[in-house]
């Protein structure tokens, strides 16, 4: 078994979703493992967009993915 520093994380491993969602003053981003929706799909309606990540972005921050994949048009409710 070899040891791996705590930073370095198996390809596996990392957020393979970029995933705008609602929230309480807008869209928010976040990265997810995967598109889990919960039971009955109860994050469906929070969900505004999403994109699966190619691997060479996996690693990049939200700040970054933000910049490079801007939220979608919310309507006001």
């Amino acid at each position: 078994m070899t040891r791996r520093r705590a930073t370095e994380a198996e390809p596996g491993d990392l957020p393979r979703y970029f995933v705008w969602v609602r929230g309480l003053e807008g869209p928010e981003p976040q990265k997810w493992m995967a598109m889990d929706f919960g039971v009955d799909g109860w994050k469906r309606a929070q969900v505004l967009a999403y994109l699966e990540l190619p691997g060479e972005e996996r690693h990049l921050s939200l700040s970054m993915l933000a910049r490079r994949y801007p939220p979608p048009p919310v309507e006001a409710s």
